[in-house]
C-alpha cells in the first residue's frame, strides 16, 4: 500500500504536491481535498455541543482575521485594523488554552463584538459559569480593558487601578491568544487562495482536527 504525507499547505501548489505524494493526477486530488474537508466540517461540533463538551469554569472568546486573496466585497472584506483583506473568525477556548469552538466566517470588517453577538457566543454562555474577558466596548457582563481617551496615548493617560485591571486581564487572556496562534500554524488561514465562503468549511474541519488530537 502506498503511502505518502499530505503537506498542509493552500493554492495549486499544495494540491500539486499531494497529487505527486499519492501518484494520483492534480483533478482527482483537488476533488478528494474538498471531499475530506466537506467530511470533517459535518462532524465539527455545534457551539452550544461544544460548551457542554468543554466542562469548563470559564471559556475565553477572541476574533482574528484570516486572510484571502480572492475578495467577494472587497469594502466589506476589508479589516480597517490590519489593514488587510479577510474574514472574521470568533474563537472560544477552554481556561487551558484548548480550543473549544470556531464560529463560521463574516467580513473582515466586522468588529470583534459584533461578530460574537451575530453568533450568539455570549447568549449560550451563563453569567455565573462563564466570565468573557473580551475588549473594548463590552457590556456589564463582560470584562473589557480599559479604554484611553481619543488623542491620548495608548496605556500612559489611565489611572493606577486602570492599569492593574489591564494587567489582570491580559494575564486571564494568554490561554485564547494561544488557541488563536495555534489556529493561525494551519498556513491556510494565514493566507487562503479560495473563495471567502469556502473558509467557514476549513474553519470547522480545522475544530475537528483540532478536537480529536
Amino acid at each position: 500500500m502506498q503511502t505518502a504525507t499530505v503537506p498542509a499547505c493552500s493554492g495549486r501548489t499544495g494540491v500539486r504536491k499531494t497529487a505527486a505524494g499519492f501518484g494520483i493526477s492534480v483533478g482527482t486530488a483537488h476533488a478528494y481535498v474538498h471531499a475530506v474537508v466537506a467530511l470533517l466540517a459535518e462532524r465539527a461540533p455545534g457551539l452550544t455541543m461544544a460548551l457542554r463538551a468543554a466542562d469548563a469554569r470559564y471559556v475565553l472568546p477572541d476574533g482574528t482575521l484570516a486572510e484571502c486573496d480572492r475578495v467577494g466585497d472587497s469594502r466589506a472584506d476589508c479589516s480597517g485594523q490590519h489593514r488587510r483583506h479577510g474574514v472574521n473568525l470568533q474563537a472560544v477556548t477552554a481556561p487551558d488554552g484548548t480550543l473549544v469552538w470556531i464560529s463560521p466566517v463574516l467580513p473582515g470588517r466586522v468588529h470583534d463584538l459584533t461578530a460574537a453577538r451575530r453568533h450568539r457566543i455570549y447568549r449560550h454562555l451563563h453569567p455565573a459559569r462563564h466570565p468573557r474577558p473580551g475588549r473594548q466596548g463590552g457590556t456589564k457582563e463582560l470584562a473589557t480593558v480599559s479604554q484611553c481617551p481619543i488623542g491620548r496615548r495608548p496605556g500612559k493617560d489611565l489611572t493606577i487601578t486602570q492599569k492593574c485591571v489591564d494587567r489582570a486581564h491580559s494575564r486571564l487572556r494568554w490561554p485564547v491568544e494561544r488557541a488563536i496562534a495555534r489556529i493561525k500554524s494551519w498556513r491556510i488561514l494565514r493566507k487562503a487562495r479560495c473563495s471567502p465562503n469556502k473558509v467557514t468549511s476549513i474553519a470547522r474541519a480545522i475544530l475537528t482536527l483540532e478536537t480529536h488530537r
